[in-house]
């Protein structure tokens, strides 16, 4: 049964780095079988439909595809619809009266052990703070996340993992686009 998900690519058209026209994001999407594909703003967020076999192998097939084809060594995380969604309801943020524009999220390709995440500095970069749930870290960043420490390198070092960052307003919109 095909369903809706959300592809997440890592250093698209930031900085003048890695351009790659949404046109060609989207052919390459339909080439490895994925339907109804659309994508977001210019920094690599792909919506698209697929089944749970072409779902499984899409990010890895992407990937080889944008290398091969364009050149670019580009990461590709993928989530549900329904994963999605759920990134909203578990940011711990959202209690209180934090800003939601200081808000991101860091979706990783795989679910860190435990013992790398409790080997993390929560002090590396104060006053930001960051809690790792499952495959994500939500991160609040109040001097802007530009100036933050907590950064996508940092983090894959230190969990074994690969990452890429969202502001919370593009979350937003990814899951009102995928739903």
């Amino acid at each position: 049964m095909a369903e809706t998900h959300v592809a997440l690519l890592r250093g698209i058209n930031v900085g003048g780095k890695n351009r790659l026209r949404m046109a060609d994001l989207v052919d390459v999407f339909e080439e490895v079988g994925c339907t109804e594909v659309r994508t977001y703003i210019q920094s690599g967020n792909v919506i698209f439909v697929a089944d749970k076999s072409l779902a499984r192998r899409v990010a890895a097939e992407v990937a080889s595809r944008l290398d091969g084809e364009h050149g670019l060594e580009v990461p590709v995380i993928t989530r549900t619809a329904a994963e999605l969604e759920r990134v909203l309801v578990d940011n711990p943020y959202l209690a209180g009266d934090t800003d939601e524009a200081h808000l991101h999220v860091a979706f990783l390709s795989a679910r860190p052990a435990q013992s790398r995440i409790a080997k993390l500095d929560p002090e590396r970069s104060p006053p930001d703070t960051f809690e790792v749930v499952g495959r994500e870290i939500y991160l609040h960043c109040p001097k802007g996340v530009a100036r933050s420490k907590l950064t996508n390198a940092w983090f894959d070092s230190g969990l074994a993992t690969t990452s890429t960052m969202r502001n919370w307003k593009t979350v937003r919109k990814l899951v009102e686009l995928a739903t």
